[in-house]
C-alpha cells in the first residue's frame, strides 16, 4: 500500500498519465522523450514532459516538470505519494540523479517510483531510498 492508501494497482493509471503526456515531449536534440505522472497524498495526479535546450544544462527532465506542477497546485514536502515514468527504452529507466533528490524533497514516507515502456509490459518499481540512499537533506 503507498502512503497515498493507492494499492500499487493504481500504478497502471499512472503508467497510463505518463504514457500519454509523453506525446508532447520536446526532445529534438536527444530525441528520447519522457513522460511522467506524479500523485499526491490527496490522490491529485499531475504530469510532466522532458524539455530540451540547445544550452543542454537547462533542460528539464519529465519527472522534475511533474513535481513542479504539483507544486504549482500547492503540493508541499510530504506529499509525493508516487511518481511514474515512461520512456521509449528496452527495459525502464530510472529517474536521473537531479530528479532523485527533487523527488527526495517532497516524498511521503513510502513514495513509489514506478517506470514503464511505451511498448510492452515490463515496469520497475523502486523505494525512494532504493535509488538515493543517504539523500541530501538540511
Amino acid at each position: 500500500m503507498g502512503a497515498d492508501g493507492i494499492p500499487p494497482a493504481g500504478d497502471a493509471q499512472l503508467l497510463a498519465a505518463a504514457r500519454a503526456v509523453r506525446e508532447r515531449a520536446y526532445c529534438p536534440h536527444s530525441g528520447f522523450a519522457v513522460g511522467a505522472a506524479v500523485r499526491t497524498v490527496a490522490g491529485d495526479v499531475f504530469t510532466g514532459v522532458n524539455v530540451e535546450n540547445a544550452s543542454y544544462g537547462l533542460t528539464i527532465c519529465a519527472e522534475r516538470s511533474a513535481v513542479a506542477a504539483a507544486v504549482a497546485a500547492g503540493m508541499r514536502p510530504g506529499q509525493l505519494a508516487a511518481v511514474a515514468l515512461v520512456a521509449d527504452a528496452d527495459q525502464p529507466v530510472t529517474p536521473c540523479g537531479a530528479c532523485r533528490q527533487v523527488i527526495a524533497e517532497f516524498a511521503a514516507p513510502d513514495c513509489r517510483i514506478v517506470s514503464g515502456l511505451v511498448r510492452g509490459e515490463a515496469v520497475r518499481v523502486w523505494s525512494l531510498p532504493e535509488l538515493l540512499p543517504e539523500g541530501f537533506t538540511l
